[in-house]
């Protein structure tokens, strides 16, 4: 398979057992447990010198057992970052620039919690006033404010 897509004769070997049809089969059947795990944070790159910073974010989530990932497109338009969150259905978004590296502290973007707030508001001002679902933490408290986030909390009390 490998000689007729790249035209080279590549010795290997491999199988396949129908990941796919399996899962249909079981879901079909009632078989998988609806507990699964959400889908990962994300952590906005606000300053393209800091990424080893942005890394070990998403390290410290995972080495918590959270799924997580680092923004991997232009970070420059920062509005694309969180439409990126949104189409990947995260709960919640890092967002950590320059000033906040200065302070020590992250903000966190409760992206459930500001979708069901969004309902209510009804301009662009109140909504820059109140920044619903958004709130400000220590740098060293993020994995445990990430846990109190209620939909990551209703996956940690369902495992």
């Amino acid at each position: 398979m490998i000689k007729r897509f790249t035209g080279q004769a590549v010795p290997a070997t491999g199988f396949s057992i129908g990941v796919s049809r399996l899962m249909s089969a079981l879901k079909n059947l009632n078989r998988l447990e609806d507990n699964a795990m959400p889908a990962p944070i994300v952590v906005c790159v606000m300053d393209k010198s800091r990424i080893a910073d942005y890394q070990q974010m998403v390290g410290e989530l995972r080495a918590a057992g959270i799924r997580a990932e680092m923004y991997q497109g232009n970070p420059k338009n920062f509005g694309k970052q969180l439409q990126y969150a949104d189409r990947r259905n995260s709960p919640a978004a890092i967002i950590v620039g320059s000033d906040e590296f200065e302070q020590g502290i992250i903000q966190i973007k409760d992206l459930v919690v500001g979708k069901q707030a969004s309902e209510n508001i009804k301009d662009n001002e109140q909504w820059k006033s109140e920044r619903p679902g958004q709130f400000e933490c220590k740098r060293d408290e993020l994995v445990a404010k990430i846990r109190e986030l209620p939909a990551i909390k209703a996956w940690l009390n369902n495992e």
